[in-house]
């Protein structure tokens, strides 16, 4: 559970000015320690408490609210500011280190790297990255990615895919048409039908993307469900994936997955970050007849 001392110091923080409260993990959210005291009272295990600061410093960072080569507040500071010991601000900030967010050394401090050093395709940065409105440049890199990797493993999975995989990928199909995507269900189907299809590609190399792929597939769905953005019924472009690849035809796999993603890309993109799309991935190709 929160310790007695960080619940209190939930109070505390909205006396603070907003670079105190963001420079100690607020991430520019003045209720998100009043979220995680509900989420805790209904059921929801809450995160211990380096993990916790770890996590709000974090969303911090990854939103824009501190940029590469500023400074946080030193260990003494902000332990006193979040009511904590500097052994559990410690233990955040090394969480910190190792995602490749921020550089910590004696006398210089804790300072908040490029975006070239973090550690994009963790899962757990990738949740992160998505608490909040993402970036526009990182959310557009993603789909990039995905719009390189994915059609190709569709097309390798055309062409390897076992009887298993196959009925894995359609059962992944039939629970995301019966759940719809506005479920947790639904979301969990479409994230293993992703995954499924990697596996079938037959490369161990490939296959392990599921993880981090996986993980931005959750990531951009919770995100986009809890936004008043329409979200398209994507099944039947998942369908035409699953048929492609059912009929080995490895061109029109490549192509219906390319379709796919572009289509998600949109599905999430706000109207000003649409741009480009012919320059990267996501670009859209003519379906096949």
């Amino acid at each position: 559970m929160l310790g007695d001392r960080y619940r209190a110091s939930a109070a505390a923080l909205r006396s603070l000015s907003a670079p105190e409260a963001l420079a100690i993990g607020e991430a520019r959210d003045p209720d998100v320690f009043s979220r995680h005291l509900s989420e805790e009272s209904h059921g929801v295990k809450p995160l211990r408490l380096h993990a916790q600061i770890a996590r709000d410093l974090a969303i911090a960072i990854v939103s824009g609210a501190y940029k590469p080569g500023e400074r946080l507040f030193g260990e003494i500071a902000s332990s006193e500011r979040l009511n904590v010991s500097r052994t559990v601000y410690r233990e955040a900030v090394r969480i910190l280190v190792a995602k490749g967010l921020v550089s910590s050394r004696p006398k210089a401090g804790t300072i908040v790297n490029a975006q070239s050093l973090w550690h994009l395709l963790d899962p757990e940065l990738l949740g992160w990255a998505f608490e909040k409105e993402p970036d526009s440049s990182l959310l557009e890199s993603l789909y990039e990615l995905r719009g390189i990797v994915e059609p190709r493993a569709a097309a390798f999975a055309a062409e390897r895919r076992s009887e298993v995989q196959l009925y894995a990928i359609r059962d992944c199909v039939e629970r995301m048409a019966k759940a719809t995507l506005r479920t947790e269900e639904g979301r969990t189907a479409d994230r293993d039908f992703h995954v499924a299809v990697l596996a079938a590609t037959g490369n161990s190399y490939i296959a392990s993307l599921a993880t981090s792929l996986g993980a931005a597939i959750c990531a951009t769905a919770f995100y986009l469900h809890g936004t008043e953005r329409a979200q398209l019924d994507t099944v039947p472009d998942h369908r035409r994936v699953y048929e492609a690849i059912a009929g080995r035809d490895s061109d029109r796999a490549e192509v219906e997955m390319r379709a796919l993603i572009r289509q998600a890309f949109l599905n999430i993109a706000g109207p000003s970050d649409r741009r480009g799309l012919g320059k990267t991935g996501c670009s859209g190709a003519p379906r096949a007849a």
